[in-house]
């Protein structure tokens, strides 16, 4: 890889970080493995921490801290450039960066059943705090991470700053965006979904120019392949710097495993639903490696629940949702248009039980804002103006019946102040919640902040020809654009404010980042606003 592309070691000013790679590995014990053989003196040919470090998921009292031993990313055998035992890992936290004052340490081991990834749950720190973290093994010490601790249940916060990304396409552009916002000043970062994209590449590597062997180009299908994706689209210097400024929250979508996957069901038709367990089960496995999920999140074969809520005093709840695994099958074989069985009474985008998690959530948080990060739009998105309809049945329009029991648990219970923020359509928008959106005065229900991708399709344009038929065929949608970027939202207790941040191009490195533009939602009052 080029010097644009991969880790490097420039202190980042505003927190002092450095920018290079770093890693953290599961407990042994804790995740069930014990090899009889450890690797008693490792010598590493290059940097052990190469895919940086991470931290996620944080409590009051705790945050998971992660890395990965990988001196070799791209090595064939997706083993990173490790040998088949397992390796002592000492971490470390602190409560500032020179780690002067040590609160936490400890000792893990690495193993390859799980690519020698390590996740740290570390408890008893205090909330609402500025946590510094790094790892050790044999001599090599790992960059040092910043993370921060969610404040106390009670605490009545002034505001609460985050981010939130999604669909990272290595090929189709550098990470720029991922630069900017290791910089902002921002709490946490979820991320909802397509952390990879399993689609072939091609020999120049796309966009990037970088020559590629073809074990990391081919479609992923077993663990091995997964994790040289996984190793492919993280092993750059920007989301590095990401991943080391902030806790992250992920949850996946469907590029994690195969394009508009369903349940058992993969992209192609006539799949063996067997055999696509199968794969799925190495691609889970192979996300929960490279990501800071905790171990309730580490997938038992093709399962693996990743719905979960995050509590952030008394100003917000996180309702995240999975709106993959349980799903029923794409309606009209997956096809835009607007066929009678999308509409079947039943049919659901998250399953009985997650559903019944969120509606119980939704009833019982007495937080301010009431926050759902998801993979999918919840609005209606019919995609030609004029006479006829149209539908992508991959969206929650695909699953009408299960929009209308979420829409209706909100209203009937009179949910405070929901606002859903979605991933997957690569395209910025911000949407109005209709109980009925066939009915213009219907009642307003939450709103919806979709943001685009980090990378995918390139380098996009303000307003485009599909965004501007959104806008004409749905009253209730009032801004998109197809430039790529993020959101950066702040929460007070008089509003909710999302910033629509894009840049330029991503098809080569060094774009600025701006504020396309900003709406707000008020406290009681759910709809959008021009801030």
């Amino acid at each position: 890889m080029s010097s644009a592309q991969r880790p490097s070691g420039p202190a980042m000013g505003r927190r002092g970080l450095l920018l290079s790679g770093g890693a953290l590995a599961l407990s042994a014990a804790a995740a069930g493995f014990s090899p009889s053989r450890a690797w008693a003196a490792p010598a590493f040919r290059s940097d052990p921490f190469a895919l940086g470090v991470a931290s996620g998921d944080p409590w009051p009292t705790g945050v998971v801290l992660w890395t990965r031993l990988a001196p070799e990313p791209l090595a064939p055998d997706g083993a990173g450039g490790m040998p088949a035992r397992k390796v002592e890992v000492t971490w470390e936290v602190a409560a500032d960066d020179r780690f002067r004052t040590i609160v936490r340490r400890g000792r893990t081991y690495a193993v390859p059943e799980l690519a020698h990834s390590v996740h740290v749950e570390v408890n008893g720190l205090k909330p609402g705090r500025e946590y510094f973290y790094r790892f050790r093994v044999h001599g090599a010490d790992s960059p040092v991470g910043r993370t921060r601790t969610a404040p106390p249940p009670w605490a009545p916060l002034k505001a609460l700053n985050f981010g939130f990304v999604s669909c990272q396409a290595w090929f189709e552009g550098f990470y720029t965006a991922y630069r900017h916002l290791a910089a902002e000043d921002i709490d946490i970062v979820f991320h909802l979904g397509d952390y990879i994209y399993e689609n072939p590449i091609d020999a120049s590597g796309g966009v990037r120019g970088v020559a590629l062997p073809a074990e990391v180009r081919a479609e992923p299908y077993d663990l091995t392949q997964y994790r040289l994706r996984h190793a492919l689209h993280h092993y750059d210097a920007d989301i590095i710097a990401a991943h080391q400024a902030h806790p992250w929250a992920v949850v996946w979508d469907d590029h994690e495993i195969d394009d508009n996957w369903a349940g058992d069901y993969g992209k192609d038709p006539g799949t063996d639903p067997a055999a696509f367990r199968q794969r799925k089960a190495a691609a889970f496995q192979a996300y929960y490696e490279h990501l800071p999920l905790r171990l309730p999140n580490r997938p038992k074969g093709p399962q693996g629940r990743l719905y979960r809520s995050l509590d952030y005093g008394r100003m917000a709840r996180f309702h995240i949702l999975d709106t993959r695994q349980y799903r029923d099958d794409q309606a009209c074989g997956d096809k835009t248009g607007d066929c009678a069985d999308r509409l079947l009474p039943g049919r659901t985008v998250l399953g009985d039980a997650q559903e019944r998690w969120l509606f119980d959530g939704l009833e019982r948080s007495s937080a301010t804002w009431n926050i759902i990060p998801q993979q999918i739009p919840v609005t209606q998105v019919d995609t030609v103006p004029g006479d006829g309809r149209a539908f992508v049945m991959d969206f929650w329009d695909g699953y009408k019946p299960a929009r209308d029991r979420l829409f209706t648990e909100l209203a009937e219970r009179r949910i405070r102040n929901p606002v859903v923020l979605t991933g997957d359509m690569h395209r910025h928008m911000a949407a109005d919640l209709k109980l009925d959106f066939d009915d213009p005065g219907s009642r307003t229900v939450g709103v919806e902040f979709v943001g685009t991708s980090i990378s995918t399709k390139m380098d996009g344009t303000d307003l485009d020809p599909s965004g501007q038929n959104l806008l004409d065929a749905n009253e209730h949608i009032r801004f998109t654009s197809y430039q790529r970027g993020y959101v950066r939202c702040t929460l007070t207790k008089d509003a909710c404010r999302a910033d629509f941040r894009v840049l330029p191009y991503v098809t080569r490195p060094g774009a600025p980042v701006s504020t396309r533009t900003s709406f707000v939602t008020e406290n009681g009052n759910p709809g959008l606003q021009p801030a």
